[in-house]
């Protein structure tokens, strides 16, 4: 992973929290992503947050995610339905949002550093 500094913040968690996770946006509070569609804030911390706990995320820099799927060298992430990284693909008439960018490769279940960056993939019909 890199040495640069990751930039977190904290926010309140709706709900547990897994560590190393993609976190959406709520109203007024997060809890863990779950679809490629979610507003994909950042990346809970190792330890993840207890319900109504304090979550903290990493919402830019370097980081590390648990991946849902197989991943490449730079591959444009985004959330499973376990908040885990997938591939980001196109989806017609969908906004997609991409949470951070695979700077290793892996399979399901690995931990792999990532740059966090939120981006959108808006595909027209």
């Amino acid at each position: 992973m890199s040495s640069s500094t990751p930039l977190i913040k904290s926010f309140k968690a709706s709900a547990a929290i897994a560590g190393n996770r993609f976190v959406k946006a709520g109203t007024g509070v997060v809890t863990q992503a779950s679809a490629n569609t979610d507003k994909i804030l950042g990346i809970s911390e190792r330890l993840g947050a207890d319900s109504g706990g304090t979550a903290d995320l990493v919402v830019d820099g370097w980081y590390e995610l648990k991946l849902g799927g197989t991943v490449a060298f730079g591959d444009p992430l985004t959330a499973d339905s376990n908040g885990c990284g997938v591939v980001a693909a196109p989806v017609t008439n969908t906004i997609v949002r991409i949470g951070a960018f695979a700077m290793d490769a892996g399979v399901s279940g690995d931990i792999i550093p990532v740059l966090v960056r939120q981006q959108v993939l808006a595909t027209p019909a």
